[in-house]
């Protein structure tokens, strides 16, 4: 395979891809996901992976259990800590070394997030998870992907999906709808595209930080994308 075409990538995975009807986590899922990580790793790649905690507790709808947004979305960052520890395992067992940063101080089982460590164990060949979204309360883990890609100098941030990118109208629904392949940050945003929230798009726009919209879930996809092959939607 050819070099790649990123040499740092900020993996956005969400918690529901980790689940089925009957897992909270998947192994299976999660086995399969840390082979995708191999293969770039094994390109030579950095690796940083932030995913989300939506399998496990929603802060944004914590309202309807009748807890208070703040406490709601406090329970989600702890969320995306236990989704990170489950994805570390699934990667060590694969034999890669791992670090875990989180925002919040969970001293136990991961070190906090400084900056400056965080690149030294991506220089160093280490798989880097940030979890705890941002420390705060109101910024979802689209937010976070954003900001520690910006923070560790990422090339680009690639979130992954169920579906192979960006398209006019929802694949699932209607047989129509077409997949763009590039797409100006100006105008995702003019067609109203639910890419990520817009805190997190205007931060990647603002900063210059590609984003990749790509089918996870489908083999090789994620080692071809970093290899500069035709995959998902691009947004810059």
């Amino acid at each position: 395979m050819k070099d790649p075409k990123y040499k740092r990538i900020l993996l956005k995975l969400s918690g529901e891809s980790l689940s089925t009807d009957t897992e909270v986590i998947d192994p299976v899922i999660l086995g399969q996901y840390a082979e995708e990580i191999k293969r770039v790793h094994d390109l030579g790649v950095e690796v940083a992976i932030v995913i989300g905690g939506g399998n496990i507790f929603r802060g944004a709808s914590a309202a309807k259990a009748g807890i208070d947004r703040v406490q709601g979305d406090y329970m989600g960052m702890l969320a995306t800590v236990i989704n990170g520890m489950a994805v570390q395992a699934s990667l060590e067992k694969q034999g890669l070394y791992t670090r875990m940063m989180t925002a919040l101080k969970v001293e136990a089982v991961c070190e906090p997030f400084i900056r400056r460590r965080a690149m030294r164990h991506l220089e160093k060949g280490r798989i880097v998870i940030f979890g705890a979204g941002t420390g705060n309360p109101y910024f979802t883990t689209d937010s976070t992907a954003s900001l520690r890609a910006i923070e560790i100098e990422a090339d680009v941030v690639l979130k992954g999906t169920r579906v192979d990118g960006v398209y006019s109208a929802d694949p699932e629904k209607d047989p129509t709808a077409t997949r763009y392949t590039h797409l100006s940050f100006a105008e995702a945003i003019g067609k109203g595209l639910k890419i990520m929230d817009t805190t997190a798009f205007t931060l990647c726009q603002e900063n210059n930080v590609p984003i990749i919209v790509f089918d996870m879930n489908k083999e090789g996809n994620l080692a071809a994308l970093v290899s500069g092959e035709d995959v998902g939607t691009l947004i810059s």
